[in-house]
């Protein structure tokens, strides 16, 4: 069995970071700041596509994100938790499962961040948004992902919170798994997947059951 599991409310929560990384961008640029509300329906977008459903006008928005990732790069592993379970969820599916990570957040940075929580050895792989053209919901990080696995008879999931993970799990001919720990909930998940749990050790409980009976 491989598992790809987002980052963003699925393992990590780094609600505060991507926050104040926002407000430190609109203070630098002298603009009005987006409301906290508006920031967090997109969480799970590029944020490139953040910034323009944001306001900010087009040829500003690679400056945007720029001054994001500066600030971002000095406050995450500070203000960035790992969600409750998500460890033991991701050592729990590493006995039975190669696992991987695809998000949207740049790699670098997540890299640093999950070898913080001590986790990083657990992954045969991660693909951040410079690894790939198209992000989520795209196909490409998913497929790019498997690239480093033997997929020959193996059942693939992809545990996400949003639609944009369960898109990307579609679209690339897999299947999908929706944890209500993050950004979209239950009733926005249940149109783009038939499984639902409320988290990731959830999701992977029921995965090492399911993959018991079958054996």
């Amino acid at each position: 069995m491989i598992i790809l599991f987002d980052l963003d409310g699925t393992l990590i929560d780094s609600t505060e970071a991507i926050l104040e990384s926002f407000h430190n961008s609109f203070d630098v640029f002298g603009v009005q700041h987006a409301d906290d509300e508006a920031i967090k329906a997109l969480i799970g977008h590029p944020l490139d596509v953040m910034y323009r459903e944001l306001g900010v006008a087009e040829e500003r928005v690679w400056d945007f994100v720029q001054t994001y990732k500066e600030h971002y790069r000095d406050i995450s592993t500070q203000k960035t938790q790992l969600l409750p379970s998500a460890k033991e969820a991701v050592e729990k599916a590493n006995d039975f499962a190669s696992l991987g990570i695809v998000t949207t957040k740049t790699g670098k940075y997540s890299q640093i961040l999950m070898e913080h929580f001590g986790l990083m050895d657990k992954f045969d792989v991660l693909i951040g948004r410079e690894h790939v053209e198209n992000p989520k919901p795209h196909p490409e990080p998913i497929l790019k992902a498997l690239e480093a696995f033997d997929t020959t008879n193996k059942e693939i999931y992809m545990i996400g919170d949003t639609r944009m993970d369960m898109l990307s799990a579609k679209n690339a001919g897999i299947k999908s798994i929706g944890v209500t720990s993050g950004y979209d909930n239950k009733e926005e998940l249940k149109k783009f997947t038939d499984m639902i749990f409320s988290d990731s050790l959830e999701a992977i409980d029921y995965l090492k059951s399911a993959k018991l009976s079958h054996s």
